[in-house]
């Protein structure tokens, strides 16, 4: 799936709005969330690309009222980064060149859905590529200022060094050898400040470093003054970057303690009390290194992230007292699985992770497979008691496709969730070189998983309220589907829907949901409650099956009022679903069953499209209820929204309302409902207080 929450801000420059939408329509059913906009003249075009942001622009090679020419020269003159395609029937050597010289990136062929999400995906991630390297330079500027800032003031002594010649120094180090300004020591040899039983120790380490040898992270030495006295001192080495050139930094620490006893402490500082594993702080500059390495294409190296299944069930059964014990003795199991070149920690309460060097994808699965088995079946001896568990492994080969610290961890994270999430004592390992073998082996799980979940009612129901801003005190939830994992851990619907939709499950689903849905309107019917409950309906429900025939048998075998259930839709899949969409609304509409459109505002003309299907509620797209407050232009676009949806008699829902700033305009624009879980988070019960 591509990206979920990039919105893609597009300007499309077409004579006809129906090329306009054929576009939006290919984006969307290619898993990409497009905010689109078509400017009816130049002067438009021109107001729409300085006063509202714009991702890319999508042009007709041959349009008329915008000439493709002039749309490029209209998105240079903004000194923006802001891709243009060019939109053609077909392609030759010469249309591409034309293009390319007008001002296009690329070309797109109309018509040809996988083509056009092929272009505008990859220029979209290299769009994000630009400005986020962009980002990361400014950000880097700043540290670098910042960091120059906090040298100058440190006590400690500090110097950067390149090619063994001193460039920079900060007062204290000027200060420790007698100088009295950096002019003296300025492109002097670091050799001059190490006295001479330990010189030629030192020229050896400087020769090693020059040949792209890493230094050591602290040495021992010998260190002399200006006036010829000499300290004893630890020096310490940091890879870095000064005024944009690599060099090495290097503080000196005279020794005033014993050299034993720093080494304990630094120990001591490093370790987990309870486990006498690393500690997380220390293990993240261990990951650090590992990921500068991948990123400069040295060695290969992965993470594994390890969690006992079911522990705070296993930490129940022996008592809350034993919780260190048991922590200490799955330590104690993990660390003799270890085999070389790995180092492990203790990286959160009671998540373990491995960081192993030099391991290729088959290395490391092997220590993956080792660290599984050695609690897959094994007894753990804890106080008096004995404790049966077994673990999940979560891991990502590290490389130059995925080198940075927050991507390893998140991978990591999310490979560990996916292995808990499909029954538990298993392993995932994310490997960019391996993908698609990996990729469909967790495919396959889930299904199979998703398929268990059907036939043994293992999804369940959470509910959000809908809550009136005009005093109704009706109850109204949203129903969301959730799966259950043999672990009793609760799986989102962004793990498996994406899975059940590429492999026809989502009206199997459907079906389950709106069953259960029905049932429990029975249930609330019978408790005296009247309540309307909103579900999702997926488009290939309404392809691939009779779901209204189901909806109608199961409202008379309940005995509930359609009114009670609203169907919701995604605007998005209208115009690809029009005539089964109608059919279906005739049909439910006839026993009471209200239809809700979701996504509301991120076609083209919105409320064209209601000319065509008549939907009862409005849900009005996140995008422009996000940070409302501070959003002039969003809080124009859902006024315009919910004054024409009143003259249409049709209700209006704001979702995903996040502060109260957003609630206060909300109120005043005349929104109907809201729903966000700044007002309620989803829960498994019903139990909101309206009114």
């Amino acid at each position: 799936m591509a990206q979920q929450d990039a919105v893609i801000r597009l300007l499309l420059v077409e004579d006809q709005l129906e090329d306009a939408e054929q576009f939006i329509s290919m984006l969307r059913n290619g898993g990409m969330a497009v905010r689109p906009q078509r400017p009816e003249s130049e002067q438009d075009m021109e107001k729409m690309l300085g006063a509202q942001g714009v991702d890319m622009v999508i042009a007709a090679l041959d349009a008329k009222y915008i000439a493709f020419a002039k749309a490029a020269k209209l998105v240079e003159a903004t000194g923006k980064d802001i891709p243009v395609l060019a939109a053609t029937g077909s392609i030759t050597d010469k249309i591409v060149l034309e293009a390319i010289a007008a001002g296009a990136r690329d070309v797109v062929l109309r018509g040809r859905a996988e083509h056009v999400q092929f272009v505008v995906r990859n220029e979209f991630q290299a769009l994000l590529g630009r400005r986020g390297l962009r980002h990361l330079e400014a950000a880097l500027r700043e540290t670098e200022r910042r960091c120059d800032a906090l040298i100058s003031s440190s006590r400690d002594p500090i110097a950067y060094v390149h090619e063994g010649m001193h460039i920079r120094a900060n007062e204290a180090y000027l200060e420790m050898f007698g100088f009295e300004d950096f002019d003296e020591i300025e492109g002097l040899s670091v050799l001059d400040l190490i006295a001479p039983d330990d010189a030629d120790t030192f020229k050896q380490l400087i020769k090693g470093i020059s040949k792209g040898e890493a230094p050591p992270k602290q040495i021992e030495i010998g260190a002399q003054r200006t006036d010829g006295s000499n300290f004893d001192a630890i020096m310490e080495f940091t890879q870095a970057t000064y005024e944009g050139e690599s060099c090495l930094q290097i503080v000196f620490r005279q020794q005033t303690v014993d050299a034993e006893m720093v080494k304990e402490l630094d120990t001591l500082r490093q370790r987990d009390p309870v486990t006498g594993l690393y500690n997380r702080q220390h293990f993240m500059t261990e990951i650090e290194s590992a990921v500068a390495g991948a990123a400069a294409g040295k060695g290969t190296q992965s993470l594994l992230l390890i969690e006992p299944d079911n522990y705070e069930t296993k930490l129940g059964e022996i008592g809350l007292g034993l919780a260190d014990e048991l922590l200490k003795q799955i330590a104690n199991r993990l660390t003799q699985t270890l085999g070389e070149k790995t180092a492990a920690a203790r990286f959160a309460d009671h998540i373990f992770a491995v960081l192993c060097l030099d391991h290729n994808h088959t290395q490391t699965q092997e220590q993956a497979d080792k660290i599984r088995a050695a609690f897959d079946g094994h007894i753990l001896e804890v106080g008096t008691q004995s404790v049966s568990i077994s673990v999940s492994l979560g891991g990502v080969q590290i490389g130059e496709k995925i080198a940075s610290v927050p991507q390893v961890l998140a991978k990591s994270n999310q490979c560990l969730q996916s292995a808990e999430g499909v029954g538990g004592n298993r392993i995932e390992i994310f490997d960019p070189a391996a993908r698609d073998r990996a990729e469909e082996e967790r495919i396959q799980a889930w299904l199979q998983r998703i398929k268990e979940a059907l036939s043994g009612d293992q999804f369940v129901l959470n509910f959000q309220p809908l809550i009136s801003l005009a005093g109704d005190d009706k109850e109204n939830y949203e129903v969301l589907v959730r799966m259950t994992a043999p672990t009793g851990e609760t799986v989102s619907p962004e793990v498996f829907l994406p899975i059940a939709e590429e492999h026809g499950l989502l009206a199997d689903i459907d079906r389950w949901v709106i069953g259960r849905t029905i049932s429990l309107l029975a249930e609330r019917k019978k408790a005296g409650k009247s309540t309307t409950l909103y579900v999702k309906v997926t488009p290939a429900s309404l392809v691939e099956g009779d779901l209204h025939n189901f909806i109608i048998s199961q409202l008379k075998a309940h005995g509930v009022s359609g009114e009670n259930l609203v169907l919701q839709l995604p605007e998005s899949k209208i115009y690809t679903h029009l005539r089964p969409l109608q059919a279906f609304q005739k049909i439910v509409s006839a026993v009471g069953c209200r239809l809700a459109l979701e996504q509301f505002g991120t076609s083209l003309n919105s409320f064209q499209m209601l000319n065509h299907f008549d939907p009862a509620i409005l849900k009005i797209d996140r995008i422009f209820i996000t940070d409302l407050a501070k959003n002039v232009e969003n809080q124009k676009k859902v006024r315009e929204f919910v004054e024409e949806a009143h003259k249409r008699e049709k209700l209006t829902i704001a979702e995903f309302v996040s502060d109260a700033g957003s609630m206060t305009v909300l109120f005043s624009i005349g929104v109907d409902m809201v729903q966000g879980n700044f007002l309620a988070p989803p829960g498994p019960a019903m139990n909101y207080e309206f009114g």
